[in-house]
């Protein structure tokens, strides 16, 4: 890419310039293209809510639908100070082309709520997110066939249980699917087994490929395996915190933790259960006694993400690497685990620089891709594999007594965590490493091969249906 620019686009028209870049490689209708690098539709609307005190609050709120060349829509919804429109178009975008290029047959969707759910009783966030609902809901704009949401920055599967129930209590007697209404949801509500760290273990599994890939290796002059890689983690929720908790237990060391307001570090090594269980306690990491180096406050703590590591992993939000810090990045490798970190001009730096980045829409697709089975699950009404297993277990009892030989985990067979965790592990390693070769093959960045391989699966379905633009 060679596009000069002197500010940053918004997140919005990096999307779009990365768009832009990657048609460059696609043979496909101009009119089609430029259709899907737009969003389809937007609802914009301001909710009242009634706080705790009495007081009337006028909130903003957004969902935008990306794409309808798959249906249902698919995306997740976020609490946050900063929600506005141009994030949650830039979000759906990418949902479309993180889908496509894990071939998840849904539609580009993202919505969010402009308050920082931190500052909000429980009781105010139940009224705000059923109000919601009830919003998209009624005018068709969610639903099983429609649109289905998911748990983004500040939402997590307590609100996906207030929108399911309040979907169930409007059209329940009338929708026997009403509960794939959302995924991530609780596994009472009908959850799947594996979803809340399914995010953090496709970000584990895509860069555990590639570092087992003689070809990536070489090409970046990296030494084969995990073991013994020294990471940062930027933003310890729920992505970062999986992220952190898998890379461990294969035997990589943590070496830093940054959040926004404190940050860890240690080169020998930092136990990330501990560490979030401190910050979860005291919100802060500020007096946590098992770092060499402990930045209690986020001017001082954000040196870390610019300390030596063999892979940089950052997992809270988008514009965290920009023009104006790129420069200080020391890591071997960009993992992206939050959507849209890296700016198109920091993207530019490190192409010039031979540092990899494993692109957001195609590392964080784990999420979706297990929410994809979640959604399954719920149109079936049975947990994955059930109708099958006595069966199954029966025949394996059978065939090792034949055998004469035991195997308890082979008698009990899978459970639904194990076919979720064996699924995802094939599907990240074979979007990733497929990424990867497109990449080589064509001589471009993981990111642009990424958009390339997306957005030819796109234009494919709409010129398989004959889509009159």
């Amino acid at each position: 890419m060679d596009t000069k620019i002197e500010e940053e686009p918004n997140f919005l028209q990096q999307v779009q310039l990365y768009f832009d870049e990657a048609t460059k490689y696609v043979s496909g209708r101009k009119d089609i293209l430029e259709l899907i690098k737009r969003c389809q539709a937007l609802f914009s609307f301001n909710i009242p809510l009634k706080r705790d005190d009495g007081s009337i609050e006028l909130i903003e709120a957004h969902r935008a639908h990306h794409s309808y060349h798959s249906m249902p829509c698919k995306g997740g919804v976020r609490y946050a100070p900063d929600v506005d429109v141009q994030e949650v178009q830039a979000l759906a975008s990418l949902m479309t082309f993180k889908m496509a290029v894990a071939d998840i047959p849904f539609g580009g969707a993202k919505g969010g709520i402009r308050l920082d759910p931190r500052k909000y009783s429980k009781a105010e966030l139940d009224r705000i997110t059923r109000r919601y609902t009830i919003a998209l809901a009624k005018k068709g704009i969610i639903g099983p066939a429609i649109d289905v949401p998911a748990p983004d920055m500040g939402t997590n599967a307590q609100t996906m249980a207030w929108m399911v129930d309040t979907y169930n209590t409007l059209y329940g007697t009338r929708d026997i699917n009403s509960s794939a209404l959302v995924t991530g949801k609780p596994l009472p509500l009908g959850g799947i087994d594996g979803r809340t760290e399914a995010t953090g273990l496709g970000v584990f599994y895509g860069t555990r490929v590639l570092f087992e890939n003689e070809s990536f290796c070489k090409k970046y002059s990296l030494t084969k395996g995990i073991k013994g890689k020294s990471m940062i983690i930027q933003g310890l929720g729920n992505v970062g915190y999986w992220a952190a908790k898998f890379f461990f237990d294969a035997e990589a060391k943590v070496t830093g933790i940054v959040e926004y307001n404190s940050s860890i570090y240690d080169p020998k090594g930092l136990n990330p259960d501990d560490a979030f269980k401190h910050f979860r306690a005291k919100g802060s990491f500020a007096g946590y006694p098992n770092a060499a180096e402990v930045y209690p406050d986020a001017n001082s703590g954000i040196e870390v993400m610019y300390k030596e590591c063999d892979i940089l992993i950052p997992a809270a939000k988008e514009n965290v690497i920009t023009k104006d810090n790129v420069d200080k990045i020391k890591c071997k490798v960009l993992a992206e685990a939050a959507n849209g970190p890296t700016t198109f001009f920091a993207q530019q730096v490190f192409d010039k620089r031979g540092i990899p980045v494993i692109p957001d829409f195609a590392l964080n697709s784990g999420g979706v891709t297990v929410s994809y089975f979640e959604w399954l699950k719920g149109l079936q009404h049975s947990k994955l594999g059930r109708v099958m297993k006595s069966w199954e277990q029966k025949s394996r009892k059978e065939l090792l007594r034949l055998l004469g030989k035991e195997s308890p985990i082979a008698e009990r067979g899978p459970e639904e965590k194990d076919i979720v965790y064996t699924a995802l592990e094939e599907i990240m390693s074979e979007t990733i490493l497929e990424v990867y070769e497109l990449s080589v093959k064509m001589n471009l960045s993981m990111r642009i091969a990424g958009f390339v391989k997306a957005i030819n699966k796109v234009v494919k379905c709409y010129e398989e249906t004959n889509y009159d633009v």
